[in-house]
């Protein structure tokens, strides 16, 4: 953006997809969080304050499913202080996802909502006999919906409209709803009305 002075530090972080899903020590005795927190303090080592606020400078939210493989800033071509991210398990537009948007919006200056599902999601194995076995297990059933789904873009279509009629949100015409491919790296745009 013209007139925009951004400084950016990238600190290079090794993971290793063959790590347990644990968080299992390494060689040296470091759990993931330790390793996490290290790489922190050689990140703040090289920190410059930015001089940024809170609100996004492209007035942009998006909502996407919290995968591993979306790296979102990356896929959408952007830089700190750009936008607002907003993750769950599947993008879902769900109840919490408006309380953020409301204060993205209200009391943060964003008027463009981005929904981002993608291909693969782990949603599509789930069903709701997920909450039941959570209560067999626990005894107490979660307070939650599952929002498992199969039809990805018939979610996109549906949190679409979560978010178009929801009577908190100031800015509900600028919505659009993308499937991200995690093989191709491509936005697929889903039409809201089929």
């Amino acid at each position: 953006m013209p007139g925009r002075a951004v400084t950016t530090n990238v600190v290079s972080m090794t993971t290793s997809a063959s790590l347990p899903a644990h968080s299992a020590p390494s060689a040296s005795g470091d759990s993931v969080t330790d390793r996490l927190v290290s790489a922190n303090r050689r990140y703040a080592a090289e920190f410059t304050d930015p001089g940024m606020d809170a609100r996004p400078v492209l007035h942009v939210a998006v909502v996407a499913c919290m995968d591993a493989r979306l790296d979102l800033h990356k896929a959408l071509g952007l830089e700190l202080g750009d936008c607002h991210t907003i993750r769950n398990a599947g993008g879902v537009v769900t109840d919490d996802t408006i309380r953020s948007l409301t204060i993205s919006q209200r009391a943060l200056g964003t008027r463009t909502v981005i929904l981002i599902h993608h291909t693969g999601c782990g949603l599509e194995s789930l069903t709701e006999d997920f909450r039941h076995e959570l209560e067999d297990e626990v005894g107490q059933r979660p307070a939650w919906a599952v929002e498992a789904f199969r039809d990805v873009d018939q979610d996109v279509r549906q949190s679409m409209q979560r978010v178009r009629t929801n009577p908190f949100l100031p800015h509900r015409d600028d919505v659009r709803g993308f499937v991200f491919d995690v093989h191709t790296g491509l936005l697929r745009e889903i039409d809201p009305v089929t």
